[in-house]
């Protein structure tokens, strides 16, 4: 009797799960900033950024939470999070962009790729141009890049006590592992 209301619920779809061939998803991009500076390197991860990439129009977006960086000391994160990001205020370090280039994304291969886009980071946007690569492998989809923010472009403030040890450039290093998305519908 059981298997009689599985079978009902597959064939007729009461609840079936669809996988949307044309949207990859990744909930747990890796990124890295760095930065160098006279006094002390500064590095810091996080693995808790979401990120959803439609294949079809090749839109691309990021939603990194400012607060998920993790560092060396807990001071320094401290000082990121108060200080200089201000976190509680903004949250989210988000992208929104377009790849330039177009891709066959059945077919395997690594492409260079430049992003069209919006960079918001410390409640101030700016457009960007960001290079990168992807890397499409057995179904999934592998996005690098590396690219440089400005402190100064996001008004993030280096009080002059403390400059020779923060750059006023950081380097971001990105890497994001996308799935097919699944999705429920009834």
């Amino acid at each position: 009797m059981i298997n009689f209301f599985l079978i009902l619920i597959i064939n007729f779809g009461i609840y079936s799960l669809q996988i949307k061939p044309d949207v990859y998803v990744c909930a747990n991009i890796n990124v890295k900033f760095y930065s160098e500076a006279p006094i002390e390197n500064i590095e810091a991860t996080s693995v808790k950024g979401y990120s959803v990439l439609n294949v079809k129009n090749r839109e691309v977006q990021f939603n990194i939470p400012v607060n998920s960086f993790k560092f060396k000391k807990s001071l320094m994160e401290e000082h990121f999070n108060e200080n200089y990001m201000e976190s509680e205020l903004y949250p989210f370090a988000k992208f929104k962009g377009k790849i330039d280039q177009q891709i066959d994304f059945r077919k395997d291969g690594e492409y260079p790729v430049t992003v069209l886009g919006e960079l918001d980071v410390h409640g101030v946007k700016q457009h960007r141009t960001i290079n990168g690569s992807i890397l499409v492998s057995k179904g999934l989809i592998t996005v690098k890049s590396r690219f440089v923010v400005k402190c100064i472009d996001h008004q993030i403030k280096i009080p002059k006590l403390v400059y020779k040890k923060i750059a006023e450039n950081i380097e971001i290093t990105i890497k994001a592992v996308y799935t097919p998305h699944i999705s429920a519908k009834q």
